[in-house]
């Protein structure tokens, strides 16, 4: 697995160029990553495209909200963010007392924990239950599984609220997306300790596949795979609790991508904490 942290705050040592400048790709091993990797990719939508004062970057930035809305209505995360915050304080207080623990540092994510843990428990309701009784974004979200149903002729309505100016529609989205300010900082902080819980180590994937048997009694997470930029191939992880393959493919055909007979050289981390 990768390199294990002692304490995940702690100053990483130094990158080297090569991993730098890796494409990095991810897979969780749980469905409780699968979700929290799945609304952080909402959110970094939403940010990207927030700023940007074109209609269609605004279309962009509400389809991104809306999908959260759909994610938070299929499971009970704010019970599962609870859960994994305090699991992480838990894991987090127990290795205060390890040698070389930067005590201040970890003092600091402990806090950010609990304000984290905080936040969720002021959140009345369901997650998202203000804005699912929106009608206006109701409308919007009922549209949205229809191929194109958010057409100027099918939602006036939505096609009105485009063209105001941006620094209104801004405001919107401003406000729609601070109900959901504290679900998403937890969302950020969970996936920033787990993804620095393990230093990368260097691997060789033989004939372009590697496999690894994971400890049942010591969960991993997350497996993440490095690749230089440049390389001409893309990695596809699967796996769960107990194992997981990495295949590296070349898509020198992309209708159908072989695996590389090659040997590979990677960076690994695999998520443990």
């Amino acid at each position: 697995p990768g390199r294990p942290a002692t304490d995940p705050s702690r100053p990483r040592p130094a990158m080297s160029s090569a991993q730098q400048d890796n494409i990095i790709y991810e897979h969780p091993l749980n469905e409780k990553m699968r979700t929290l990797l799945r609304l952080e990719h909402l959110l970094l939508q939403v940010n990207h495209h927030l700023p940007d004062a074109t209609v269609w970057s605004t279309r962009a930035t509400v389809s991104g909200l809306l999908d959260m809305l759909s994610v938070f209505s299929r499971a009970d995360i704010k019970a599962d963010l609870i859960k994994e915050l305090d699991r992480q304080r838990e894991k987090l207080a127990g290795i205060r007392r390890t040698p070389g623990i930067d005590s201040e540092r970890l003092d600091q994510i402990l806090q950010r924990l609990e304000q984290a843990t905080d936040g969720i428990y002021k959140v009345n309701g369901q997650i998202g239950q203000q804005l699912r009784s929106n009608e206006f974004l109701k409308t919007i979200l009922q549209r949205s599984s229809i191929p194109g149903g958010s057409c100027a002729f099918d939602l006036p309505a939505y096609h009105y609220w485009l063209q105001l100016p941006y620094e209104k529609r801004q405001t919107d989205l401003v406000v729609w997306m601070q109900t959901l300010e504290p679900i998403l900082t937890a969302v950020t902080l969970i996936l920033s300790l787990v993804r620095g819980s393990s230093d990368p180590t260097e691997e060789i994937a033989s004939g372009g596949l590697f496999q690894r048997s994971l400890d049942p009694q010591t969960p991993a997470q997350m497996v993440r795979v490095g690749l230089p930029r440049g390389a001409p191939l893309y990695a596809e992880i699967s796996g769960g609790k107990h194992r997981f393959n990495i295949r590296f493919l070349d898509p020198a055909d992309m209708e159908h991508p072989a695996q590389t007979p090659e040997d590979v050289h990677f960076f690994l981390n695999t998520c443990i904490l």
